[in-house]
């Protein structure tokens, strides 16, 4: 059962690892594609924000955001291979805010193509996402040392 919930984590965290990989190849002095995909549905977000809430966001260099997600994407994935908590909250805290930003079906007619796309892919994070909770409930469901049996008394 060890090894194969050893694949399992290694399958899973693949998908991270291997965009956090790709990410980091293509970032360049630009910030690459993802920092042009990234900025106009940023904007989208924030002006929903301040539209709804009524607070402005701070401003922040969207190629820092570029870089955390590199980070946390990779070094969540590694640590979620040792099936460590941490490395399971950084994939949680990256989905949580990435996914309502980057996959913004929200904005679009549901009969565009856009949508589709979008809402498949959002989907897609929200069963990850709904994944590493398990994740993180079972390590909590699972005792970590189990009692040791006491001897049987001798009676006379």
């Amino acid at each position: 059962m060890g090894f194969i919930s050893f694949a399992g984590r290694v399958l899973f965290a693949s998908v991270f690892l291997l965009s956090a990989y790709q990410e980091f190849i293509e970032f360049g002095e630009d910030g690459g594609p993802a920092l042009q995909a990234l900025r106009p549905k940023y904007h989208v977000f924030t002006n929903h924000f301040m539209t709804h809430i009524g607070m402005k966001l701070p401003e922040v260099e969207l190629k820092h955001v570029i870089t955390t997600a590199i980070v946390l994407k990779g070094v969540g994935g590694l640590l979620f291979i040792l099936s460590t908590y941490l490395g399971a909250f950084l994939l949680i805290s990256y989905l949580a805010f990435a996914t309502p930003i980057l996959y913004d079906f929200y904005n679009y007619a549901p009969e565009s193509s856009e949508f589709g796309q979008l809402f498949s892919k959002f989907t897609l994070n929200l069963a990850f996402f709904g994944a590493l909770c398990f994740f993180v409930g079972m390590k909590n469901s699972i005792p970590k040392r189990l009692p040791k049996k006491s001897p049987k008394s001798k009676t006379l």
